[in-house]
Parts: C-alpha cells; sequence; structure tokens
C-alpha cells in the first residue's frame, strides 16, 4: 500500500490527474469549513492553544513533536494538556480522560502512547472544544496542545505548527485525491511554525533553508530529527541500547502513516531486517505478529501499546525522542509567553 501511495501522490507526475474536480470540490468544501468555523468563533479560550497537525495525508512525526512540546513545556512551568480526536478509538462516552493503563481500543492508539511518553492527561473527544472546556471545567492544566489538530477549525488556537516529512514534502502537490494535500500551501501562509522531520540540511539555527523542500516557503521553517532513545521488551520491560540493534536479524512492524520512515531508522542502526508495513492504525491480532526463526521482532511505541497484551517474548518496542534546534525552542515559547503571560503556579 505504502509503495502506491509513494508512486501515486508522490513521484513526479499525477497518475490520478483524472480525478481533479474531485480535489476541486475536496478543496471548496475544506475552505468553507474552515471559514464557517473561524466566523464562529465567539472569544479565545482563557489558556493558550497549541495546535500540531500538517497539510499531507500520512505521518509526519506529529506525535513525537507533541510529546517534544510537553517535555518543553514542563520544563518552563507550564501544566500542558493534549487533546485528540482519537482515532480508532471507539469509547461510548466523551470526553475521554486517558491514561496509560487505557485500553487503545477505547482511546485510540496515539493517545494511549501519548499519555505512556508524557505522564500528563490526555483527552479525548471527536469535538476538541468540548474537550478543551473539560480541561478548563476540571482545572487539569494552563496550556493545550492539540495532536493532530489544523484543520479541527472549531477549537480557537494561539499557535499553530505544521510538520512535513522531509523526504515526501508536499508531494506532487495536488489536493487529495489526486495528491496527498488536505489543503492548499497556500495554507501555511497561516501558520506560526513549519516543522520538517528529517530535513536533509539545515544551518547553524536549525532552520531549514527555503530551496530544501520543494514548494515550501514559510519565514520559521525549522529542522527536527527523531532519535531513537532505547529498546523495550513488552513481556518483561528489559531496556537495551538502540545500538545493541546492529547486526541483528528483525522481523519489523510498523502500522503507521509512514512505515517506510521506521524501516530506515532500523536500517541505520545496523539491523538486518524483514520489513512488515500494515495499514495506519491498523488494529493488530497475534497472528500478526508472525515468527522467524532467529529473529527479533521490533515495532514501533504507538503500535506497541495495541500488542502488550498478547505480544510474544521476543518483541520489543524501539522509542524515539524529537530534537529541535534551541533557536525553535526560544521562539515557541516566546510566543507561548506572549499569547497569555506566564503559566500557571
Amino acid at each position: 500500500m505504502t509503495s502506491l501511495v509513494d508512486r501515486l501522490w508522490y513521484g513526479k507526475g499525477r497518475p490520478l490527474a483524472l480525478l481533479a474536480p474531485f480535489s476541486c470540490l475536496y478543496r471548496a468544501i475544506a475552505e468553507a469549513r474552515r471559514r464557517k468555523a473561524i466566523a464562529a468563533y465567539t472569544e479565545k479560550l482563557p489558556v493558550p492553544v497549541v495546535v500540531v497537525g500538517n497539510i499531507t495525508a500520512g505521518g509526519t512525526g506529529k506525535s513525537p513533536l507533541t510529546a517534544w512540546l510537553v517535555s518543553t513545556m514542563k520544563a518552563e512551568g507550564w501544566h500542558p494538556v493534549v487533546l485528540s480526536r482519537g482515532y480508532g478509538g471507539r469509547a461510548p462516552d466523551h470526553p475521554l480522560l486517558v491514561t496509560p493503563d487505557t485500553l487503545p481500543s477505547l482511546a485510540g492508539d496515539e493517545p494511549v502512547m501519548l499519555a505512556q511518553a508524557t505522564g500528563v492527561p490526555v483527552i479525548v473527544d471527536p469535538d476538541r472544544r468540548r474537550g478543551a472546556a473539560f480541561v478548563l471545567d476540571n482545572a487539569l492544566g494552563d496550556v493545550l496542545i492539540s495532536d493532530d489538530g489544523l484543520q479541527h477549525y472549531k477549537l480557537p488556537r494561539d499557535i499553530e505548527l505544521s510538520v512535513f516529512d522531509g523526504a515526501r514534502g508536499v508531494g506532487n502537490g495536488a489536493l487529495i485525491p489526486v495528491g496527498p494535500l488536505r489543503e492548499p500551501v497556500s495554507r501555511l501562509d497561516s501558520v506560526d511554525f513549519v516543522i520538517v522531520n528529517g530535513a536533509i540540511s539545515a544551518d547553524e539555527t536549525g532552520r531549514v533553508p527555503p530551496e530544501v523542500l520543494a514548494g515550501i516557503k514559510h519565514p520559521h521553517l525549522y529542522a527536527m530529527k527523531l532519535q531513537p532513545t532505547r529498546l523495550v521488551n513488552l513481556k518483561t520491560g528489559e531496556t537495551r541500547s538502540p545500538e545493541s540493534l546492529q547486526g541483528q536479524k528483525i522481523r519489523a512492524i510498523a502500522g503507521i502513516g509512514n512505515p517506510t520512515r521506521f524501516f530506515d531508522t532500523l536500517k541505520g542502526l545496523g539491523a538486518k531486517l524483514i520489513a512488515v508495513p500494515f495499514p495506519d492504525h491498523h488494529r493488530f491480532r497475534p497472528e500478526d505478529l508472525g515468527s522467524e526463526s532467529g529473529h527479533m521482532l521490533v515495532m514501533t511505541a504507538k503500535d506497541g501499546v495495541k500488542c502488550s497484551s498478547f505480544a510474544p517474548d521476543n518483541a520489543w518496542v524501539l522509542h524515539v525522542e524529537a530534537t529541535l534546534p534551541e533557536a525553535f525552542k526560544a521562539a515557541v515559547l516566546e510566543k507561548l509567553r506572549a499569547s497569555s503571560g506566564t503559566p500557571a503556579s
């Protein structure tokens, strides 16, 4: 599936050009929804709202960036709360307060992963404005981070960040279904920061030169890297360094938006792998994990939360963390303070 998407959306041409009328319709509906939602804004929320998202379909690294923002804000005295749609979850009621022990079948895989990774409240609600009200009513925090919320226009926001995969960029530059764009590239004119995951090059401040990513120009364009930090056994909790994968035979599974990036990371660590991609948010079953004699089974943290109850003894999760330049950190914190002053005590 991934190779098909790469060929149709991220190649040089537009094989689906005959579907251009549907792209025009998609754009018209998206822009109408945005205008209607913005017009319905009544007032700014009493706490700052930071939205992390993208204008392309598929995985770009939004969740690691969200976790980095949480860690950065906590270090500055803020009390962040993550808002999520909870894609794939089937909770009977919303809002849902997610803990590290919440079932992914209820909350969705990414909210549970973020709850485990950050230790802060994660609120799942398809209506993020309602989720924000729940946070405020229960005094859960003093800053909201909306994960994958760029197109959820009902939620007022103070800071917008759009994330791109450095290898894929905007693809063929067309809107869905002809290309991967959820919104036209001109939407970037209204976001505060553009983050490039795995950028080809950056200057000494971490800024990405505009010519590096074709089709994207923005005054605040920064590089992000995902750094492997540890391997954790899903059954025992044993921890190993990522470097221990050097020369290891691995069966690698990934049910994420861009599994190729995960597989490339494992190859970069020197692993000898059998790569097994699954659709994004795949509901794993024991038989999906398979078995290869003498191989380790390695998966992403997002997939690990869904497989922990039935994972075999050789199942490991590779954890990664986002690293971003100090210049970006300073710029985000400055804008955050300007949005509301100082964090609550």
